[in-house]
């Protein structure tokens, strides 16, 4: 009997252990980082568990639901849109959004993935619509901010947040495409064109700006040259009436004294000789002097000539 009693509360310690040990389990929840648990109590909200060490009643709570709180990227699938100008266009592109609150995206809608890429396409249909084709190609981060806006505005009663939308692909029909393409095409030869006449007009005013600064330079050339040949002329006319100068006052001296007299004596008879040579070369008629002495009359006269002249410079 003491053994049964015993078996029996031994294994009713085991079964309170193994209950011990469940409770245990069930309550202690480990959240893990950027994840975010909603607990319910009898069918009904009780918390939202963060990341982090949690406690909540065994067999009374439950976790509803187990959310990320990352950064999700959903494509949005590719779609037809007509723009302003009634140009119909096939549109993809690609969603980033995050759970702000999990308790709105779990009560607040059913499928949030769902709902906010059917939000994105409505959105990106509508924003398109008030835009030209062009404007599409030109103003696409333009357009990807109005459609931020517009989802953010619509999905905060679901605790979501869009943080971009990237347009991926805008295809028109080939029609527009080929249009387009002889467009640019015609622009592209337009500024060739353009960059052409430039290029050549720049060209001609390089030549001339040439040519002008070489005539230019040719002139101060020349300038410089005869302004420094007149120098040099002048330097030099200076210089030979200074010697001539110089020679003139040499011969003054000398002929102040008795010799120089006697030297110009000689020099004057010496020159009448060859000027009178020099008549008998260049004509056939000679007349000579009546006087055999005529030279040394001449050089006579001659001596008279400079006496008076060194007395007038003595007095």
């Amino acid at each position: 009997m003491l053994d049964f009693v015993f078996e029996y509360l031994l294994t009713m310690q085991t079964l309170v252990l193994i209950l011990i040990i469940i409770g245990l389990k069930s309550s202690i929840k480990f959240v893990p980082q950027n994840r975010a648990y909603v607990i319910e109590r009898f069918g009904r909200y009780q918390s939202t568990k963060e990341a982090g060490l949690n406690f909540i009643l065994p067999f009374i709570d439950r976790i509803s639901a187990n959310r990320s709180l990352k950064e999700k990227a959903v494509d949005v699938p590719e779609q037809s849109a007509i723009t302003k100008d009634n140009i119909s266009l096939s549109v993809d592109g690609v969603l980033y959004f995050r759970v702000l609150d999990p308790y709105k995206a779990t009560y607040g809608i059913d499928d949030y993935v769902f709902a906010v890429t059917q939000l994105a396409q409505t959105t990106m249909r509508s924003e398109l619509g008030k835009m030209e084709l062009d404007k599409t190609f030109e103003e696409r981060d333009i357009l990807n901010t109005n459609i931020v806006a517009a989802i953010n505005e619509a999905a905060g009663p679901w605790g979501i947040q869009v943080l971009r939308y990237e347009i991926k692909d805008i295809v028109p029909p080939q029609s527009v495409m080929e249009a387009m393409e002889a467009q640019m095409k015609a622009e592209r030869v337009k500024r060739a064109q353009i960059l052409e006449s430039e290029g050549d007009r720049q060209s001609a005013i390089n030549r001339a700006e040439g040519a002008k600064a070489s005539v230019v330079l040719a002139a101060e050339a020349e300038k410089e040259e005869q302004v420094l040949r007149a120098e040099g002329e002048a330097k030099a006319i200076v210089a030979i009436a200074s010697a001539q100068a110089e020679s003139l006052r040499q011969v003054g001296k000398a002929a102040a004294t008795e010799e120089g007299q006697k030297a110009v004596q000689l020099d004057l008879a010496t020159k009448a000789i060859e000027a009178k040579l020099a008549i008998a070369k260049e004509s056939s008629v000679v007349l000579l002097p009546d006087a055999g002495t005529d030279a040394a009359s001449m050089v006579a006269q001659a001596m008279t000539v400079i006496t008076t002249l060194n007395k007038n410079v003595s007095s």
